[in-house]
Protein backbone atom coordinates (compact mmCIF):
# COMPACT_ATOMS: atom_id res chain seq x y z
CA UNK A 1 0.00 0.00 0.00
CA UNK A 2 1.35 3.45 -1.15
CA UNK A 3 1.84 6.12 1.34
CA UNK A 4 0.86 9.50 0.21
CA UNK A 5 3.38 11.85 -1.33
CA UNK A 6 4.83 14.56 1.20
CA UNK A 7 4.15 17.54 -0.01
CA UNK A 8 7.44 19.59 -0.98
CA UNK A 9 8.86 21.88 1.75
CA UNK A 10 7.01 25.04 2.47
CA UNK A 11 9.36 28.48 2.92
CA UNK A 12 9.70 29.19 5.69
CA UNK A 13 7.42 32.42 7.28
CA UNK A 14 9.43 35.32 7.95
CA UNK A 15 8.44 35.32 11.70
CA UNK A 16 11.87 35.08 13.12
CA UNK A 17 12.19 38.85 13.41
CA UNK A 18 13.36 39.41 10.13
CA UNK A 19 12.28 42.02 8.04
CA UNK A 20 9.80 41.20 4.89
CA UNK A 21 11.21 42.50 2.12
CA UNK A 22 12.91 45.27 4.28
CA UNK A 23 10.32 46.53 5.32
CA UNK A 24 11.13 47.86 9.34
CA UNK A 25 7.71 47.66 10.08
CA UNK A 26 6.33 44.55 9.73
CA UNK A 27 4.83 42.90 12.35
CA UNK A 28 5.37 39.81 14.34
CA UNK A 29 2.42 37.10 14.35
CA UNK A 30 0.35 38.35 17.61
CA UNK A 31 1.89 41.82 17.25
CA UNK A 32 0.65 44.89 15.99
CA UNK A 33 2.92 46.41 13.68
CA UNK A 34 4.83 49.86 14.93
CA UNK A 35 3.63 52.97 13.64
CA UNK A 36 5.56 54.66 11.62
CA UNK A 37 6.78 58.41 13.27
CA UNK A 38 4.61 60.93 12.32
CA UNK A 39 4.66 64.69 13.09
CA UNK A 40 7.30 66.96 11.90
CA UNK A 41 10.59 65.44 12.91
CA UNK A 42 12.50 69.05 13.61
CA UNK A 43 9.72 70.37 15.65
CA UNK A 44 11.61 70.02 18.80
CA UNK A 45 14.98 71.65 17.61
CA UNK A 46 15.38 75.18 19.50
CA UNK A 47 14.19 77.95 17.09
CA UNK A 48 17.01 79.68 15.03
CA UNK A 49 18.40 82.63 16.18
CA UNK A 50 17.05 86.41 14.78
CA UNK A 51 17.99 89.60 14.96
CA UNK A 52 20.77 91.24 16.19
CA UNK A 53 23.43 88.83 17.85
CA UNK A 54 25.22 91.36 19.80
CA UNK A 55 21.49 92.92 21.27
CA UNK A 56 22.06 91.12 24.06
CA UNK A 57 25.45 92.28 25.09
CA UNK A 58 26.46 94.63 28.48
CA UNK A 59 27.00 97.67 27.44
CA UNK A 60 30.82 98.90 27.89
CA UNK A 61 31.28 94.96 26.75
CA UNK A 62 33.98 94.61 23.79
CA UNK A 63 33.06 93.52 20.46
CA UNK A 64 33.22 89.65 19.70
CA UNK A 65 36.45 88.87 18.44
CA UNK A 66 38.91 90.72 21.09
CA UNK A 67 37.86 93.80 19.50
CA UNK A 68 37.36 96.94 21.51
CA UNK A 69 36.28 100.09 20.30
CA UNK A 70 38.09 100.73 17.23
CA UNK A 71 40.00 104.17 16.27
CA UNK A 72 39.54 105.40 20.09
CA UNK A 73 40.06 109.22 19.69
CA UNK A 74 43.83 109.62 21.46
CA UNK A 75 43.88 112.64 23.61
CA UNK A 76 44.51 116.04 22.88
CA UNK A 77 48.97 116.22 23.50
CA UNK A 78 49.58 119.42 25.42
CA UNK A 79 53.22 120.35 24.14
CA UNK A 80 53.04 123.93 23.05
CA UNK A 81 55.49 125.55 24.64
CA UNK A 82 55.11 128.92 23.28
CA UNK A 83 51.55 128.98 23.98
CA UNK A 84 51.98 127.66 27.62
CA UNK A 85 54.58 130.46 27.96
CA UNK A 86 51.35 132.90 26.76
CA UNK A 87 49.30 131.82 28.98
CA UNK A 88 51.50 132.09 31.89
CA UNK A 89 52.11 135.67 30.95
CA UNK A 90 48.65 136.74 30.91
CA UNK A 91 47.51 134.83 33.67
CA UNK A 92 50.53 136.44 35.53
CA UNK A 93 49.20 139.94 34.56
CA UNK A 94 45.47 139.30 35.80
CA UNK A 95 46.62 137.55 38.88
CA UNK A 96 48.86 140.24 40.01
CA UNK A 97 45.87 143.45 39.37
CA UNK A 98 43.92 140.94 41.39
CA UNK A 99 46.75 140.42 44.24
CA UNK A 100 47.36 143.90 44.47
CA UNK A 101 43.80 145.23 44.41
CA UNK A 102 43.20 142.43 47.62
CA UNK A 103 46.81 144.04 49.08
CA UNK A 104 45.84 147.74 48.39
CA UNK A 105 41.97 147.22 49.93
CA UNK A 106 43.58 145.61 52.94
CA UNK A 107 46.80 148.04 52.88
CA UNK A 108 48.69 144.83 54.05
CA UNK A 109 50.08 141.92 51.74
CA UNK A 110 48.90 137.88 52.94
CA UNK A 111 51.08 135.48 52.16
CA UNK A 112 48.22 133.05 50.93
CA UNK A 113 47.39 135.10 48.34
CA UNK A 114 50.62 135.33 46.75
CA UNK A 115 50.94 131.70 47.20
CA UNK A 116 47.53 131.48 44.81
CA UNK A 117 48.88 133.80 42.65
CA UNK A 118 51.69 131.79 41.84
CA UNK A 119 49.59 128.27 41.88
CA UNK A 120 47.29 130.19 39.65
CA UNK A 121 49.87 130.95 36.79
CA UNK A 122 51.86 127.52 36.81
CA UNK A 123 48.69 125.62 36.71
CA UNK A 124 47.09 127.32 34.05
CA UNK A 125 50.67 127.41 31.84
CA UNK A 126 50.72 123.51 32.41
CA UNK A 127 47.69 122.56 31.18
CA UNK A 128 48.24 124.13 27.87
CA UNK A 129 51.77 123.52 27.71
CA UNK A 130 52.49 120.47 29.41
CA UNK A 131 55.11 119.83 31.78
CA UNK A 132 57.91 121.08 29.84
CA UNK A 133 60.91 122.47 31.94
CA UNK A 134 60.36 125.65 29.93
CA UNK A 135 57.19 126.32 30.82
CA UNK A 136 57.66 125.72 34.58
CA UNK A 137 60.25 128.11 34.75
CA UNK A 138 58.52 130.53 32.74
CA UNK A 139 55.64 130.36 35.23
CA UNK A 140 57.96 130.92 38.24
CA UNK A 141 59.74 134.15 36.93
CA UNK A 142 56.26 135.20 35.89
CA UNK A 143 54.81 134.27 39.26
CA UNK A 144 57.42 136.65 40.97
CA UNK A 145 56.54 139.68 38.56
CA UNK A 146 52.82 138.86 39.25
CA UNK A 147 53.71 139.07 43.08
CA UNK A 148 56.21 142.07 42.34
CA UNK A 149 53.39 144.18 39.68
CA UNK A 150 50.63 143.65 42.89
CA UNK A 151 52.50 145.00 45.48
CA UNK A 152 53.19 148.15 43.18
CA UNK A 153 49.64 148.03 42.55
CA UNK A 154 49.18 148.00 46.31
CA UNK A 155 51.18 150.83 46.57
CA UNK A 156 49.76 152.63 43.79
CA UNK A 157 46.14 152.51 45.77
CA UNK A 158 47.74 153.48 49.08
CA UNK A 159 49.32 157.12 47.47
CA UNK A 160 46.29 157.63 45.61
CA UNK A 161 44.13 157.29 48.81
CA UNK A 162 46.71 159.09 51.34
CA UNK A 163 47.19 162.30 48.79
CA UNK A 164 43.58 161.99 47.25
CA UNK A 165 44.37 162.21 43.63
CA UNK A 166 43.19 159.51 41.02
CA UNK A 167 44.74 155.72 41.15
CA UNK A 168 45.38 156.47 37.23
CA UNK A 169 47.43 160.05 38.21
CA UNK A 170 49.98 157.89 40.58
CA UNK A 171 50.40 154.81 37.92
CA UNK A 172 50.76 157.50 34.97
CA UNK A 173 52.82 160.59 36.69
CA UNK A 174 54.39 159.28 39.57
CA UNK A 175 55.41 156.30 39.26
CA UNK A 176 58.69 156.72 40.38
CA UNK A 177 57.51 157.25 43.64
CA UNK A 178 55.86 154.40 43.48
CA UNK A 179 58.92 152.19 42.61
CA UNK A 180 61.27 154.29 45.63
CA UNK A 181 58.43 153.64 48.01
CA UNK A 182 58.32 149.79 47.18
CA UNK A 183 62.15 150.37 47.96
CA UNK A 184 61.89 152.06 51.04
CA UNK A 185 59.22 149.60 52.01
CA UNK A 186 60.75 147.07 51.15
CA UNK A 187 61.78 143.57 53.78
CA UNK A 188 62.37 140.25 54.70
CA UNK A 189 58.30 139.36 54.41
CA UNK A 190 58.50 141.37 51.18
CA UNK A 191 60.80 139.23 49.39
CA UNK A 192 59.35 136.28 51.40
CA UNK A 193 56.29 136.56 49.85
CA UNK A 194 58.43 136.91 46.07
CA UNK A 195 59.51 133.70 46.60
CA UNK A 196 56.28 131.98 47.24
CA UNK A 197 54.91 132.93 44.11
CA UNK A 198 57.44 131.42 42.12
CA UNK A 199 57.41 128.00 44.56
CA UNK A 200 53.60 127.85 44.29
CA UNK A 201 53.91 128.12 40.48
CA UNK A 202 56.23 125.21 40.26
CA UNK A 203 53.61 123.28 42.67
CA UNK A 204 50.59 124.39 40.11
CA UNK A 205 52.37 123.26 37.27
CA UNK A 206 53.26 119.62 38.85
CA UNK A 207 49.56 119.40 39.41
CA UNK A 208 47.97 120.24 36.41
CA UNK A 209 50.99 118.19 34.57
Amino acid sequence: MSQPVQPPNQPQQPFGGQPVDGNPYAGQPGQPAPAAPTGNPYGQQPPAPTGNPFAGQQPGQGAPFGGGAPFAPAPPARNNVLLGVAVALGAAIVAGILYGVIAGSIEREVGYAAVGVGFLVGFAASKVGGSNPAVIAASAVFSIGAVYVGQLVGISMILADVAQIPFSEVVGDHFDAVTKAWSQEADFMTYLFLGLGAVAAVGGAKKAG
